[in-house]
């Protein structure tokens, strides 16, 4: 099974980042994502067996055992990619309780002896896919109000022709 592990958004968050999608996607043409496939990437751990799942769940536990809730802000809009062709996502501020809660979870999965795409943790929420981002300024746009993060989870990734559908496999409450 295609996997990762990610944290989730509270659903203030996800409402006012749909807010702000449906303001883009009036200035940007694109694949806007769902959603319900809002959510912070921490470690992408791609083709996994039911062992494999395992033991990230078991560094889920290990890692988010004494976290609370995480500061979470949007930063601003990014991209991945060609400005005709591209990747468009929230920026999410790297406070150091949200970095150190990923390095956390990421040493775990390494101490599980799991791999995963080991590029430096980057905070976004992915809001389009093959966007085509216009060359003047997107005014007016309205950011989500900061918030916690309390809740980490190992998702399951099957795509089809529609996109990913991803659907939560473990998840583990921060709370202290």
């Amino acid at each position: 099974m295609r996997a990762f592990v990610a944290f989730e958004l509270p659903d203030r968050f996800v409402d006012d980042a749909v807010r702000l999608a449906r303001q883009l996607s009036a200035a940007v043409p694109g694949r806007f994502m769902p959603a319900e496939n809002y959510h912070i990437t921490i470690a992408f751990l791609g083709d996994i067996g039911e062992d494999d799942a395992r033991r990230a769940m078991d560094a889920l536990d290990e890692a988010c055992s004494d976290l609370g809730p995480i500061p979470c802000a949007a930063t601003g809009l990014g991209k991945f990619g060609r400005a005709s062709d591209a990747t468009l996502w929230l920026g999410i501020a790297q406070a150091p309780a949200l970095m150190e809660a990923a390095a956390c979870v990421r040493d775990r999965l390494r101490g599980q002896g799991l791999s995963f795409d080991d590029k430096p943790f980057m905070p976004h929420v992915t809001l389009a896919r093959r966007a085509r981002i216009p060359r003047s300024g997107l005014d007016g746009l309205v950011f989500p109000e900061p918030c916690e993060l309390t809740r980490a989870t190992l998702f399951k990734s099957t795509l089809d022709q529609s996109g990913a559908i991803y659907k939560a496999l473990y998840n583990v409450e921060l709370a202290r």
